[in-house]
C-alpha cells in the first residue's frame, strides 16, 4: 500500500504542476490570437496586392490586343478600298502610274481611322481620330501612312504615295493606358501593321 501512496503524490503533484501552469497558457494563447490576426492581414493584404496586379496586366494585355486587332482592321479596310474600286470609295492619295489617274475623295485615309474607330469602340477602347499620315506618331492617333519609310516613292514602278493596287499601306494606332485605380504608372501603347493594297 505504501508503493501506491507513493505513486498517488506523484501523480497529484504532477496534477498540482499543470493546474498551476494554466493561467501561463491562457495569457500565451491570448499573445497568440493577436498575433495570428496581424499574420492574418498581412497575407491578405499581399494576396489582394497580386489580385489587383492580376487584374491590372489583364487589363493591359486586352487594350493592346484592341489596339493591334484595330490597326489590323484598318489594314484590311485600306487594301480594298485602292483605286480599283472607283473614285468615290476608295481612299488614299490615289493613283501614281495609272492612265487615266485616279483621285480619291478619301485621299488622307479619314475612312480608314473612322474603321479603327468602330472596331476598337466595339471593344470598350476609346480612340482619337487624329491622324497624322506618314508623321511621327502622337499619343492618341490614328496614322494612315501610304508612303511607310518611303517605300512606295523609292520603288522605280510607283514613284510616289499611291493607293493603287501594289502600294504599301500602314496603319499605327497610339493610345496612352492608364491602370485602374490609378495604381502605376501610364503606358503609351502602339500597335502597327502593314499590308499591300489589293484593289
Amino acid at each position: 500500500m505504501h508503493i501506491y501512496t507513493l505513486r498517488a503524490h506523484e501523480v497529484d503533484g504532477a496534477m498540482n504542476t499543470i493546474f498551476d501552469r494554466r493561467p501561463r497558457l491562457a495569457k500565451l494563447t491570448r499573445y497568440e490570437r493577436g498575433q495570428s490576426m496581424v499574420e492574418f492581414m498581412l497575407v491578405v493584404t499581399v494576396i489582394f496586392l497580386l489580385f489587383v496586379m492580376m487584374i491590372q496586366t489583364i487589363l493591359l494585355l486586352y487594350a493592346y490586343n484592341t489596339l493591334a486587332d484595330a490597326a489590323k482592321e484598318g489594314i484590311r479596310y485600306a487594301i480594298v478600298h485602292g483605286t480599283g474600286i472607283g473614285t468615290s470609295a476608295c481612299s488614299g492619295p490615289g493613283s501614281v502610274t495609272l492612265n487615266p489617274a485616279v483621285t480619291c475623295t478619301d485621299t488622307a485615309g479619314s475612312n480608314v481611322v473612322t474603321d479603327v474607330q468602330n472596331f476598337a469602340g466595339v471593344s470598350l477602347q476609346s480612340i482619337s481620330n487624329t491622324n497624322n499620315g506618314c508623321k511621327a506618331a502622337t499619343v492618341g492617333s490614328v496614322n494612315v501612312c501610304y508612303d511607310s519609310n518611303s517605300a512606295n516613292t523609292n520603288n522605280t514602278i510607283l514613284g510616289g504615295a499611291c493607293s493603287q493596287p501594289g502600294c504599301l499601306v500602314r496603319v499605327t494606332v497610339t493610345q496612352t493606358y492608364s491602370p485602374l485605380f490609378g495604381l502605376g504608372p501610364q503606358l503609351t501603347l502602339n500597335a502597327a501593321a502593314d499590308g499591300v493594297i489589293a484593289n
